[in-house]
């Protein structure tokens, strides 16, 4: 889609895509990705759900490759979902690029830039987080979701990174940190961020 045009234009040259990143521990097929990426292809916008390399053991500069691959510099016609530490590595790849870039969405759910004081084996990948700086400027829509009960990322780390994007998280009851494991197969506050 060229930029400065709405999303469905009548002129447009590039489809509206939809990339999925999960994360810590997980792969594409896990919780709530697979759902989301059909209801996202039968609405018409192609989507993927890249595998993150070694999800059990993250290497942030492999991850980066990955989110850098995927995404490249992102134009408008891309819309952006991620997950607890995938939303790291997507914001830091945001955050990476130095030339004009935009999403059309941005969906980050149960999202963290800071150390989680029950997994203290992703402190090296967390490090210093990420400077967020103009990325919310460049988002069309930006949707940050948690849970009132996770039990993986502390409620109010996912309430500070909404801030520092200039935002609200919207809050989803129950759905712990939104694994199966969790009951959460199915994520219709994502889909209706995006559609």
């Amino acid at each position: 889609m060229r930029h400065g045009l709405p999303f469905g234009g009548m002129t447009s040259v590039r489809t509206t895509q939809a990339v999925i990143f999960h994360g810590y521990g997980a792969t594409p097929a896990d919780h709530w990705f697979g759902w989301l990426a059909e209801q996202l292809e039968h609405a018409g916008v192609p989507t993927r759900v890249p595998a993150l390399p070694e999800s059990t053991s993250p290497s942030p500069d492999r991850w980066a490759a990955t989110a850098a691959e995927e995404l490249g510099i992102p134009g408008r016609d891309t819309i952006v979902v991620a997950h607890s530490l995938g939303c790291l590595t997507v914001l830091r790849h945001l955050a990476s690029l130095t030339g004009p870039w935009e999403v059309g969405g941005l969906v980050l759910v149960s999202g963290f830039v800071d150390p989680l004081p029950g997994l203290p084996e992703l402190d090296d990948f967390i490090g210093d987080g990420v400077d967020l700086s103009g990325i919310r400027e460049r988002a069309g829509s930006l949707t940050i979701l948690r849970s009132d009960d996770d039990d993986h990322v502390p409620v109010d780390l996912t309430d500070r990174l909404a801030g520092l994007l200039g935002t609200s998280a919207q809050v989803v009851p129950g759905a712990g940190h939104f694994l199966a494991t969790d009951g959460v197969t199915t994520l219709p506050h994502a889909l209706d961020a995006i559609v």
